[in-house]
């Protein structure tokens, strides 16, 4: 027998992990990055032929048990719902990776306050709401682990970036907080902050004067993050290699929030 648990502590077998926004961009290569530890993954999207299509790649690709569901995380009847099918399916929630989100981008004086809303409608309720369905359960088995995707924009600021900012800054604070509150029922709560990732949500500025200009005068590794670069962080902190890491920020971004 070894001293030291070692790789094993990555070891995700029989765990049950449900991604939000699992679909594509970061969420499907987290997704995909659990499976490839072993745990059976429910990837939730507001579009069930993405999510179905998304769980059925992971599956063929990890030959493990996964599932595919249409959720609007804003709305608490879709999130229990999904809750419950993936128990049913999967079995018991262990990991619940809240990464549906949406960006809105612009001046202040150039966005509504409806834009301004729906921002926070889906990247801060839809996280509590999501955390609160899934809790009462990780209580009762004195385990889980809930990793939130916040942004470095949660951390630092950029200009044109209110709604997005102001609701990473929300959950950055919200990850703290979770974290105090189910600490001594053994539950960790942990964020990742991506830097800049070539994600569906960004392709649209990536060759944009402002974007390269920042991304090579403000990374310091000069380039954006490819998107297998975030599996690591989730495998680590769904893992009991992270038993001991909650209300922590953990930064992937190139060495950006370093300077």
């Amino acid at each position: 027998m070894t001293r030291w648990p070692g790789i094993s502590q990555f070891n995700l077998t029989d765990r049950v992990a449900l991604v939000t926004g699992g679909s594509k961009g970061l969420g499907e290569a987290i997704a995909a990055g659990l499976a490839s530890a072993g745990a059976k993954v429910a990837v939730v999207s507001r579009h069930a032929d993405e999510a179905a299509a998304a769980a059925s790649s992971i599956a063929d690709e990890y030959g493990l048990a996964t599932l595919g569901l249409a959720c609007d995380v804003t709305n608490p009847d879709d999130v229990d719902a999904a809750v419950v099918e993936t128990e049913k399916a999967l079995g018991p929630i262990d990991i619940l990776v809240n990464n549906a989100g949406i960006n809105i981008r612009g001046p202040i004086n150039e966005l509504s306050y409806e834009e301004f809303r729906k921002v926070q409608q889906v990247n801060v309720d839809g996280m509590w709401l999501c955390s609160r369905a899934v809790l009462p359960g990780m209580r009762k088995r004195n385990w889980g682990r809930i990793i939130n995707l916040a942004s470095t924009l949660g951390l630092v600021g950029l200009a044109n970036r209110t709604p997005y900012a102001t609701s990473k800054g929300a959950v950055v604070q919200m990850t703290r907080a979770l974290a105090l509150e189910t600490a001594e029922d053994q539950v960790t709560v942990n964020a990742i902050c991506p830097g800049p990732f070539l994600t569906p949500m960004n392709e649209p500025i990536a060759e944009t004067e402002e974007a390269l200009k920042f991304i090579v005068g403000a990374v310091a590794l000069n380039r954006w993050g490819k998107l297998e670069e975030i599996q690591g962080a989730a495998i680590y902190l769904a893992s009991p290699a992270a038993s001991y890491v909650t209300g922590s920020m953990l930064t992937v971004d190139g060495g950006w929030t370093a300077r």
